[in-house]
């Protein structure tokens, strides 16, 4: 009896062992059971509470943040870059509180950040077989630490708006993010990655062929090849400044009441979103290609001094906010899209210099631990009960004063407005 326990336990530990070895099946759910499924909902995440990523959240600030983002039904946390310790204690985090209570469930989108070579300098360098030299070292940690928390990493993502022009001090060309995605796949061929393991990244929508005909390119064909899905980000807000064709409200609309003016301009904003997004799937199918195709990224801010504030669209603030939240998650939801909105807290590093600048006021719940508008309700049927953000317990911002919230709500200019002022 005791040889035969003996090999009984011996057996067990080889199997246990096996589990976790990398390569082979992870614990847990895999990314295509999570991805496009409405019981996971998805959402970009960023811990940061200073005006600068020098100083990181705690394993303690960032466990407090998976309490409150879980009891929101969060369950899919995006990240942005490996080379901070964010990313690293944030999945160790993670791990702990699975290994506290195994009904614990957070899995991630581990994003590996990709600059061209002399990035964030005055000549950034694009040929296409040149590249920082940064970014064989961000790929290689993502990889240790997807190898290191299996049971939680299920999608790494190569770069984040890495391949629009616009992202002029860094963006590179689409052969850059196709030899990186070719890498970590092949990576899982060997056995090194787990072959359930998810390869992606995540771009602006015509980055992906929703746009222009510049970024119909070979290397951008092949890469959506060689994707297991496509990671699309639309931002409608942002538009409402550099393409307001939907925003301004048409003159057979202005005999509307404000309030119905405002709803309408977000009706029509939603809609620009659903075809950019409609744009993305349509090029792709044009390659005789069909995978799933989610959004990486859309958000709306609350407060702004620039383009699209009260001086210009007048675009921001909790209320239109929290209708395009209210409306991004009920198409999602319906069609069976994860959505990572952006984003889950308010971050001030993002433009320490301009404290209202809209970069700063993504978040769904702000650095003084006060849900906006879009979450009162779930502090109103106790989903935060006995939960806190550094101490604070989280409350409502404009302390739950409605009338004072929508003193702050300004009504889009008239199409004819923004027609002269372009």
């Amino acid at each position: 009896m005791k040889r035969t326990t003996l090999f009984l336990f011996s057996v067990l530990a080889a199997l246990l062992m096996f589990s976790c070895t990398p390569g082979q099946e992870p614990l847990g759910k895999t990314a295509a059971e999570i991805l496009g499924n409405p019981d996971y909902q998805a959402i970009s995440y960023g811990g940061y509470r200073e005006i600068t990523r020098d100083i990181q959240p705690t394993i303690p600030q960032l466990k407090e943040d998976m309490k409150i983002l879980s009891a929101m039904g969060v369950k899919i946390l995006r990240t942005y870059n490996v080379h901070h310790d964010e990313a690293a204690n944030l999945l160790e985090a993670i791990s702990q509180m699975k290994a506290e209570d195994p009904e614990f469930e957070m899995y991630v989108m581990l994003g590996a950040w990709i600059d061209c070579k002399n990035a964030w300098t005055d000549l950034p360098d694009r040929i296409r077989d040149q590249e920082s030299p940064r970014n064989a070292v961000e790929i290689a940690r993502a990889v240790e630490l997807t190898q290191q928390y299996p049971d939680i990493v299920k999608i790494i993502a190569v770069g984040n708006e890495a391949m629009v022009h616009w992202a002029w001090d860094y963006y590179v060309e689409p052969g850059i993010i196709l030899y990186w995605v070719n890498h970590l796949q092949h990576l899982k061929q060997q056995g090194e990655l787990s072959e359930d393991l998810w390869i992606t990244s995540s771009d602006n929508f015509a980055s992906w062929g929703g746009g222009g005909t510049e970024y119909h390119k070979d290397d951008l064909n092949n890469l959506i090849e060689a994707v297991d899905f496509i990671s699309m980000h639309t931002y409608p807000m942002h538009d409402t400044h550099y393409n307001p064709e939907f925003w301004g409200v048409p003159e057979d609309e202005e005999h509307l009441s404000d309030l119905e003016k405002i709803h309408s301009a977000m009706e029509r904003a939603m809609d620009y979103a659903i075809s950019q997004y409609q744009s993305v799937v349509d090029y792709m199918q044009s390659l005789g290609l069909d995978k799933p195709v989610h959004i990486g990224e859309t958000g709306w801010a609350t407060i702004s001094n620039e383009f699209y504030g009260d001086e210009g669209a007048r675009a921001i603030d909790e209320y239109k906010s929290a209708l395009f939240y209210r409306d991004m998650r009920e198409w999602t939801n319906r069609e069976n899209i994860s959505c990572f909105y952006f984003e889950a807290f308010d971050e001030q590093w993002k433009d320490a210099a301009n404290p209202l600048g809209s970069e700063n006021h993504f978040g769904l719940i702000n650095l003084q631990a006060q849900a906006k508008y879009a979450l009162w309700e779930l502090v109103d049927d106790g989903t935060f009960e006995g939960l806190t953000r550094d101490g604070m317990p989280i409350t409502k911002t404009f302390n739950g004063d409605r009338n004072a919230m929508m003193k702050t709500v300004k009504v889009p200019p008239a199409e004819r407005e923004i027609r002269a002022r372009n």
